[in-house]
């Protein structure tokens, strides 16, 4: 396993947010790899417990986000099993040195990659590729429906580079607030 640490457009390195690289062992017959292994996230600083596990599937061009908890705030790590993703991530963080700055990273269930998102983070992932999307993910805290909020996907402040064109999005993430309302009023 090897963890990297995330970076800004401008080169800042966000704080706890990393990317996991996992050992994939393959052959013509498929692969085997080790999503989760207690001691080695230990080892790596990483969270070891998790209070709930959840399994999403979408269709080709769907684009989900961007969300965060606030009301038991929510550690994520973040992969996908079936299909391709871009993941994206935007700290909401008032006193973090990288708040309103932007991640985005490809993951798939053949390039054995996790993000670590941390709480404080909001999130969103869009469906790369003509096939659906398993994206599979522990959070460090149970879902709490009124402790959640979102920022618009689209954000111009965020400057996230979504790598689809004209993605599928729910009424819900289409009316969400603007950056600029979160300021108002930060959750964080």
């Amino acid at each position: 396993m090897n963890i990297l640490d995330c970076k800004t457009a401008d080169g800042k390195t966000f704080p706890d947010l990393k990317l996991v690289e996992l050992k994939l062992h393959g052959d013509a017959r498929g692969f085997f790899v080790e999503r989760y292994r207690e001691d080695a996230f230990a080892a790596a600083g990483l969270p070891t417990v998790y209070k709930q596990d959840n399994h999403s599937r979408s269709a080709p061009g769907v684009l989900r986000g961007m969300h965060y908890q606030f009301n038991k705030p929510q550690g994520k790590l973040v992969g996908c099993v079936r299909g391709r993703i871009w993941d994206a991530v935007v700290d909401v963080r008032p006193s973090s040195p990288t708040y309103g700055k932007s991640y985005g990273v490809e993951l798939s269930d053949t390039n054995a990659r996790l993000l670590w998102v941390p709480a404080g983070f909001a999130h969103g992932f869009c469906v790369l590729g003509e096939d659906v999307a398993d994206v599979y993910y522990k959070v460090t805290e149970i879902y709490n429906p009124e402790g959640e909020r979102g920022i618009a996907w689209n954000d111009p402040d965020f400057a996230i580079q979504w790598p689809i064109a004209n993605p599928q999005v729910s009424a819900r993430d289409s009316a969400q607030a603007s950056f600029a309302d979160y300021k108002k009023d930060p959750k964080f």
